[in-house]
């Protein structure tokens, strides 16, 4: 064989195989794994659009504007609740204050009523003592009727059952046949009450 064919014979078998590698080169560019490599690609291309991040930003920001929105509610309704409590008890505070407006004075005036009717317990000798009696008679007649008006009253207590939250029981005395137990037989001081409020209990003798 000459050298000329020879040189002819190993152009055609650098041309095919130059064939199979373009072949092979082409085959491998079209392969599944290349497509689906593509398809991922282009999802991250989608993903890093501008326009998305933006609305993901700004939902973002909405659920905190949100989130603020609902805490400073929150501590609005809280502080709204403690106000309305707080004008409650100051209401309820002032209707006391009214209610047992008075009661320092009337404490004040009990003795003076107590030292009035311990010098109507005196028996009187004659015309000038039975006429002073008289006369204290009618001042704690009066003293009686401006408390009563001013809702002060006497708690009732000879011959009632002892109620400790009305009576002090300052001695005890055994049950005679005709009374029953717990029944006060004498009271040593008279009690008040301004309104429902106990300014002095009855200092009583209690039969048990």
């Amino acid at each position: 064989m000459s050298e000329e064919k020879k040189m002819e014979d190993k152009k055609v078998d650098n041309k095919k195989e130059d064939t199979k590698k373009s072949t092979a080169s082409d085959l491998k560019k079209d392969s599944p794994k290349d497509d689906q490599k593509k398809a991922t690609d282009k999802e991250k291309d989608v993903k890093k659009d501008p326009k998305l991040d933006k609305e993901q930003e700004l939902e973002k920001k909405l659920s905190e504007l949100q989130a603020k929105f609902d805490s400073m509610e929150d501590k609005y309704l809280r502080a709204e609740a403690e106000m309305a409590n707080m004008t409650q008890r100051f209401k309820k505070e002032q209707e006391m204050l009214l209610k047992y407006e008075g009661q320092d004075l009337a404490k004040d005036i009990l003795p003076v009523i107590d030292n009035l009717n311990r010098a109507l317990d005196i028996e009187t000798q004659d015309d000038a003592s039975a006429q002073i009696k008289k006369g204290i008679e009618m001042v704690a007649r009066d003293m009686e009727k401006a408390l009563k008006n001013n809702n002060i009253t006497k708690i009732e207590a000879l011959g009632t059952t002892f109620d400790p939250t009305l009576h002090q029981a300052v001695k005890t005395v055994p049950v005679e046949s005709d009374q029953k137990p717990e029944t006060i037989v004498q009271v040593f001081q008279d009690g008040y009450k301004l309104k429902d409020r106990v300014l002095r209990p009855a200092m009583v003798v209690v039969a048990q």
